[in-house]
């Protein structure tokens, strides 16, 4: 059986840790081909190459396929299709974008958030925000799949697999107006080995400062639970759990987090978890491997001098 993964690519550049995860989750399916597409993706696929399991790489340029347009990259993957039995990619925002639109367009199921791989047509994904793990057989002639990574290790690199350059895609369907993207210094959230996130307990969004400036002391990603985001706290883009981004740290520190069944799912797998809370009967001290009863406000800021 063969495997068509799309790489995760941003402005040319290739996600190593998202795309090295899927290739981990794929290669038991078959033979790994990779696709790098881009309006720039020659250098993602030389590294995408290097991955260990991959037996082969496209590398599709074409500015039709730049600023992350969804349309272009779907024809470009339906063009493909025929050669594979599996299309899967890492679950990502772009792939929860294009993939839909390819079993659409395939008249076949996507499977989401998988977990873990069965044999060719059987799959694993959570429910009911982690608390049950659905097994999902498809019969569909072509198989459609995002990967949660957070339950998969990165596979290695030292591979040499060839390149191959292909045609590009382009659609009307849809227009680039701007991006507005977000610097920052820290880690990227869903791959940190850090994370440390604030909950509605913190307070304000002044406050939140506090979490901000504990995660620079420990090289974190900064997270925060949906009541966070919602009171305005945090932006969206930090948001942890069901609704939001789902996470695997080594180390996940829950500051002012109550522990909704909502935030746990995104975040439950973390290697070790450590909860701060000043109520004692919160929910997160169910699944926290350490937990300190106090006020945050106190804590907090003594943790963050004695780490300096």
């Amino acid at each position: 059986m063969a495997v068509l993964l799309l790489a995760e690519v941003n402005n040319g550049e290739l996600s190593m840790d998202a795309t090295a995860k899927a290739v981990s989750a794929a290669k038991s399916l078959g033979d790994v081909t990779v696709l790098c597409a881009g309006a720039s993706a020659a250098a993602a696929g030389a590294q995408a190459a290097t991955i260990d399991g991959v037996s082969k790489v496209l590398v599709a340029e074409d500015a039709g396929l730049g600023h992350r347009l969804a349309e272009a990259t779907t024809d470009l993957i339906v063009g493909l299709a025929g050669d594979y039995e599996h299309i899967v990619a890492p679950a990502t925002t772009d792939a929860k974008n294009v993939l839909p639109r390819v079993a659409a367009l395939l008249d076949v199921m996507v499977l989401t958030d998988v977990t873990a791989v069965v044999d060719g047509s059987t799959f694993e994904r959570p429910i009911y925000a982690g608390n049950a793990i659905q097994t999902v057989q498809s019969s569909d002639a072509k198989k459609v799949i995002s990967f949660r990574t957070s339950t998969f290790d990165a596979a290695g690199t030292g591979n040499s697999a060839p390149v191959e350059t292909i045609g590009g895609a382009s659609s009307d369907l849809s227009t680039w107006v701007e991006d507005k993207v977000a610097a920052s210094d820290r880690p990227e959230l869903t791959s940190a080995g850090v994370v440390v996130s604030g909950g509605r307990g913190v307070g304000s969004e002044a406050d939140f400062a506090l979490i901000e400036k504990l995660a620079d002391k420990l090289g974190a990603a900064v997270g925060a639970s949906r009541a966070a985001v919602d009171s305005g706290y945090a932006p969206n883009d930090w948001q942890v759990g069901q609704t939001g981004k789902v996470v695997a740290p080594n180390l996940y520190v829950a500051v002012g987090i109550s522990g909704a069944i909502q935030h746990l799912a995104g975040m439950k797998d973390s290697k070790v978890i450590v909860a701060i809370n000043k109520d004692e009967e919160a929910p997160i001290f169910q699944v926290a491997d350490f937990g300190l009863v106090a006020d945050l406000f106190d804590t907090v800021p003594e943790l963050t001098e004695k780490l300096g």
